[in-house]
């Protein structure tokens, strides 16, 4: 499986969407972005640690999970997966959620 690369000692939440995600759908890619910093003059940023918590997160998924749902089911299953980290502050997730097929057609398309 692909990863993002990560420091040695990721962040607790990115830390725990990377292994609830990895649990659920077995993806073949997955990418986390922390873009909280893109956010910290919002209240939830400042609410948390002077505005450098982990709040909102890019988040690419290629998994055969996703085969037969659509965009908005597989949205759906990823804020399932992570209910406990959206109740406990996470604020906003950006999902790219792809079967394996679909993320090489889209690769083929691209020049």
């Amino acid at each position: 499986m692909a990863t993002a690369a990560t420091s040695l000692a990721s962040p607790p939440v990115e830390s725990a969407i990377r292994a609830k995600l990895t649990a659920a759908f077995r993806p073949s890619s997955l990418e986390i972005t922390n873009d909280s910093w893109q956010h910290r003059h919002h209240a939830a940023m400042r609410d948390q640690e002077g505005g450098s918590g982990e709040t909102h997160f890019s988040v690419k998924v290629v998994s055969e999970a996703f085969a037969g749902k659509t965009t908005m089911q597989r949205h759906r299953m990823i804020y399932a997966a992570l209910s406990e980290e959206l109740q406990a502050g996470l604020h906003a997730l950006s999902l790219n959620t792809k079967t394996e097929d679909e993320h090489i057609n889209s690769r083929e398309q691209q020049p």
